[in-house]
C-alpha cells in the first residue's frame, strides 16, 4: 500500500487542466495522496515549458502534457520507462469572443473566411500552435495573409479573444469551453482536424513511483471519464 503520507507535485499543461481540476479531489480523498500543481507549455519556447522547468530543477513526480511532448521528454530521458499513459484526446475548435456572432467553422472555406477577415488571430505557442504554424496554415496557402498573435499557452491565447486583442483564437476544445469572456464557435472540418493527445508519466528520479502510477492510474480510469468528456476530451485511458 502506498503511504498515505505521499505527497505528489505534478506538472500539468492547460488540455487536460480542466478535467485534472475536477478530478483532483476525489484522487486525494480516496488515496491519503497530497498533491500540488505547477503549469507548463507542452512545447514551445521560454522558461516556462515543462522542460524548461525540468531542466533547471523544478521539482516533479509526474507530468501531463500533449503526447509530442511527452516524447521529447522521453528522448531527453527526463521519464522513468515504461511509465507513460494516454489520457485522453481533443480536436481543434475556434475561439470567439462571448457573445458574438458565431462563424461557421465547421467546413474548410469557412474556416478559412474567418481567418483571412480577422485583424487578428490568437493560436498557442505550444504543440497545437506549432502544428498550425507548420503545417496547416502553410497547407491552406493563408501563412502570410493572416496575422498571427502567438501566445505561450492556449489560455492566453483565450484570453487575448476575451480582451478584444485578436478577433479569434485556434485552439484545443478543452481549453475554449470553460475560459471566461469567449464562446466556442465550432470545431474546424474532419479533413483539417489536428487531435492532440494529453498522456501521463512519472519523471525521472521521482521519490513517488508507487504513488505517481497510483495517479496515473485513477486518470487512466473510468472513473475520470465524465469529467474528460465534461471538459470537451475524449477519454483513452484504460484502468490497468
Amino acid at each position: 500500500m502506498t503511504n498515505g503520507s505521499a505527497q505528489l507535485s505534478i506538472l500539468i499543461s492547460g488540455g487536460f487542466a480542466r478535467a485534472y481540476e475536477q478530478l483532483l479531489p476525489e484522487f486525494q480523498r480516496m488515496s491519503g495522496i497530497k498533491v500540488t500543481t505547477g503549469s507548463g507549455a507542452s512545447q514551445g519556447s521560454g522558461p516556462q515549458t515543462i522542460a524548461a522547468q525540468l531542466g533547471r530543477g523544478v521539482a516533479a513526480d509526474v507530468v501531463i502534457l500533449s503526447r509530442e511532448g511527452l516524447n521529447e521528454l522521453i528522448a531527453a530521458k527526463m521519464i522513468a520507462p515504461g511509465t507513460d499513459a494516454d489520457l485522453a484526446r481533443v480536436g481543434l475548435g475556434v475561439a470567439l469572443r462571448a457573445g458574438t456572432a458565431k462563424a461557421d467553422v465547421s467546413a474548410v472555406a469557412g474556416f478559412e473566411q474567418a481567418l483571412l477577415q480577422a485583424k487578428a488571430v490568437a493560436i498557442p505557442g505550444s504543440t497545437s500552435g506549432i502544428w498550425l504554424m507548420h503545417d496547416l496554415f502553410p497547407r491552406l496557402g493563408i501563412a502570410e495573409k493572416i496575422n498571427i498573435k502567438v501566445a505561450a499557452r492556449g489560455t492566453q491565447a483565450a484570453g487575448m479573444v476575451a480582451a478584444g486583442d485578436a478577433d479569434l483564437a485556434v485552439l484545443p476544445v478543452s481549453e475554449i469551453l470553460h475560459a471566461p469572456g469567449v464562446d466556442l464557435a465550432g470545431r474546424i472540418a474532419p479533413e483539417i482536424q489536428f487531435m492532440q493527445v494529453f498522456s501521463a508519466a512519472v519523471v525521472a528520479g521521482s521519490r513517488e513511483i508507487e504513488a505517481s502510477e497510483r495517479l496515473i492510474e485513477f486518470l487512466a480510469s473510468g472513473r475520470a471519464s465524465e469529467a474528460i468528456r465534461n471538459s470537451g476530451m475524449e477519454p483513452l485511458g484504460r484502468a490497468k
